[in-house]
């Protein structure tokens, strides 16, 4: 059956690609990627006489048009996403269409912006009693979200909290929040094209988000981080380690010692 590849990019370091979705990029013949977001460095690692298609302005349509001309050309086609494309890819609108056609599709997992904006700032989104929960998600602006994920409700359960697509609704991220009950000095990351040499960084608290924002000018292109699991001191806090290292801990590879009283 015929079939594209959708292969997520990753955040931005052209490194930063599987094995796999690397192998795919210099094997197809047809490379079409979203060029106000992917790395043209990545794509210039696409084979000689590949043909490249940026897509940043064209709609749904006209990608899908192209995609099944090419596929029933006999040609191998890679659709690059930015980051994963799971997260927010908009993939399925497109392989709705696909379908219609007779094109199936496979996807080729990337390193998503959650997790390249966590390395850049060296932080464990998962700390053993304190939270061990992490919601990914993003602020209500011109695209609704279903009546039981709005921001607040989900921020009651005080876990660790990535908003994609956020940016320019700090305001009402920093009211949700109170909202449910977090303190004004929760600590916020916010990562600006994360893993680009124009990488930015900003760690602020929830009261002083939206200000600090303002101030450093970020408006787009940002995850933003917010939890506990953020205070930069968490890792000298002794009641806060895991248990899987602990030397008293038996698990399936290892007897614990006991400890002397």
């Amino acid at each position: 059956m015929k079939k594209i590849y959708i292969v997520g990019a990753g955040p931005g370091d052209p490194d930063l690609i599987t094995v796999k979705g690397l192998h795919m990029l210099q094997t197809a013949d047809v490379v079409m990627y979203t060029d106000s977001l992917v790395n043209e460095d990545l794509i210039a690692k696409a084979k000689p006489d590949a043909e490249v298609i940026r897509t940043a302005g064209m709609h749904l349509e006209e990608m899908v048009a192209v995609m099944v001309d090419r596929v029933n050309a006999g040609k191998v086609v890679a659709r690059m996403h930015t980051g994963d494309p799971a997260m927010y890819g908009a993939i399925m609108e497109q392989v709705a269409l696909l379908k219609k056609e007779g094109i199936s599709y496979e996807v080729i997992p990337g390193v998503s912006s959650v997790f390249a904006a966590a390395a850049a700032i060296g932080a464990e989104l998962t700390i053993p009693d304190l939270t061990q929960t992490l919601i990914l998600t993003r602020a209500e602006g011109r695209t609704p979200v279903p009546e039981f994920e709005k921001l607040r409700d989900l921020a009651s359960h005080h876990c660790t909290i990535a908003l994609f697509l956020s940016a320019t609704l700090t305001k009402k991220i920093v009211k949700e929040l109170q909202n449910a009950g977090w303190a004004d000095d929760t600590p916020v990351a916010v990562i600006q094209r994360a893993s680009w040499p124009d990488q930015k960084i900003v760690r602020t608290t929830l009261v002083e988000l939206d200000e600090a924002m303002r101030v450093n000018g970020i408006r787009k292109h940002a995850m933003i981080l917010a939890g506990w699991a953020l205070d930069p001191n968490i890792h000298d806090k002794d009641e806060y380690r895991s248990k899987l290292y602990d030397a008293t801990f038996t698990h399936g590879f290892r007897k614990g010692v006991k400890t002397s009283d």
